[in-house]
């Protein structure tokens, strides 16, 4: 994916020689899930295998990223399906064993998902005119810290500013999770970059909203100062356990439905497994996000 446009980092931490520990709202919701999904991610770094739901996600995301930095007049359908096959390859020199999801170029299967990543892209074609707006950044990296000293850190898909000065932060979401939990996830994460925008610049964003590209809805949220200060509040409450669990390894296991689509199943002593040793609180950074993170 392409480097993002713009940050709201701090430059003191951008500075620092070593990075130190950070909570993005990917880590911070695998802990909440399980804390041993969180230990399998952000300690062991487990590999895990991506699904073409999810690669298609990325790829659709870069899509419309790079749509953005089109001029205005280019921002049409036939354009955007243009950038498809090539957002899919430079992905695939990222990460080379992507292109193992498909049995070669000529696999009917790859086919078959690119027109269900078009198909997504005319969706949204149909629920915004992408010449209509102008945003001030796409996929974002933004960084604070807070007063407790918790360092938050992700990447936004895409901040709007009217005229006015209001901002609304927007999410794209291409997948097929049940809504009741993607619906929960897909807020928390929400919220969380509209604490670190709030932190940054000083302002609440006027807007939260979700872009479910597959059944063309859209969810807005107007967020509010106490609000965001009790999930302030959430995140360091959860920053806290991390650190008493890294101390000691006690990551604990949270068996839920959602177990059946966990890579990391067979090493879950809930269901018979064994982790791998603790190797102990990892240095630098536990907290970056991929790119396959941020799907959905």
């Amino acid at each position: 994916m392409a480097e993002p446009v713009g940050t709201a980092a701090s430059g003191a931490l951008h500075d620092r020689g070593t990075r130190r520990p950070a909570l993005s709202p990917s880590r911070a919701g695998d802990f909440k899930q399980c804390p041993l999904l969180y230990r399998f991610r952000a300690v062991d770094r487990l590999p895990e295998t991506p699904t073409r739901a999810q690669v298609r996600g990325t790829v659709v995301h870069s899509v419309l990223e790079r749509l953005f930095g089109l001029p205005i007049e280019q921002r049409d359908p036939e354009r955007a399906r243009a950038l498809l096959a090539p957002a899919w390859a430079e992905l695939q020199e990222q990460q080379p064993e992507l292109a193992e999801l498909f049995d070669g170029p000529d696999d009917p299967e790859l086919a078959r998902w690119l027109e269900s990543a078009t198909a997504l892209l005319e969706s949204y074609f149909e629920m915004e005119d992408p010449r209509r707006l102008e945003p001030e950044a796409c996929e974002l990296r933004v960084e604070t810290e807070l007063d407790s000293g918790v360092l938050l850190r992700g990447f936004i898909d895409r901040v709007d500013v009217a005229p006015t000065g209001e901002i609304r932060l927007v999410d794209y979401k291409t997948g097929a999770a049940p809504r009741e939990i993607g619906e929960a996830k897909a807020m928390f994460q929400m919220k969380f970059y509209a604490l670190v925008l709030w932190r940054t610049r000083g302002e609440i964003p006027r807007q939260l909203l979700l872009m479910y590209l597959a059944s063309k809805q859209r969810l807005a949220y107007a967020p509010d100062e106490t609000e965001l200060r009790r999930f302030e509040r959430t995140l360091e409450a959860i920053w806290q356990a991390i650190l008493r669990a890294g101390k000691t390894g006690d990551f604990r296991p949270n068996p839920s439905r959602l177990c059946d689509y966990c890579d990391h199943k067979p090493l879950c002593p809930a269901f018979g497994g064994t982790p791998p040793p603790y190797p102990g609180w990892p240095e630098p950074d536990p907290g970056e996000e991929s790119v396959l993170d941020r799907t959905d």
